[in-house]
């Protein structure tokens, strides 16, 4: 049975599966830089009353799975994701602002698609097969 979510005037179950790369596909979301990126991915998924359903940091790419309220576009989603954890992570990580020196931690582009409520067992299902994280519903490559 799928659960809605509500607003003050809606009723609604709008889900997407995202995944976007880093540049050049170095793999650099592994240990502290990858739990501090989910960590910011949480944040600006809280602000913006997004629900992470299910979430995988690899070493060179993010997966997630979202409910998202019906004002927000995905495109406009995977712009904060994008912007604001390349932002921060070039901040605070001086190795990366190096290896970047254009200032774009992320490859241009996005994979998205809506997911039923069918599909949704489905993306759960390949996310889990990235790697196992027991604890926690968003892991992180290199983590146990």
């Amino acid at each position: 049975m799928t659960e809605y979510r509500r607003g003050p005037h809606t009723v609604y179950d709008i889900q997407y599966h995202m995944v976007w790369v880093t540049k050049y596909r170095h793999r650099i979301l592994v240990g502290e830089i990858g739990v501090r990126l989910r960590d910011v991915i949480r944040q600006i998924s809280m602000t913006r009353d997004v629900t992470i359903l299910k979430g995988h940091v690899g070493a060179d790419h993010v997966h997630v799975l979202v409910s998202v309220p019906p004002h927000i576009a995905a495109a406009n989603l995977v712009q904060s994701f994008k912007g604001k954890s390349s932002r921060l992570l070039q901040m605070e990580y001086p190795s990366l602002r190096k290896r970047y020196w254009g200032r774009h931690l992320w490859a241009r582009g996005y994979f998205c698609a809506t997911v039923g409520a069918i599909m949704d067992k489905m993306v759960k299902a390949y996310i889990d097969q990235q790697e196992k994280s027991p604890t926690d519903s968003f892991g992180v490559e290199g983590q146990g």
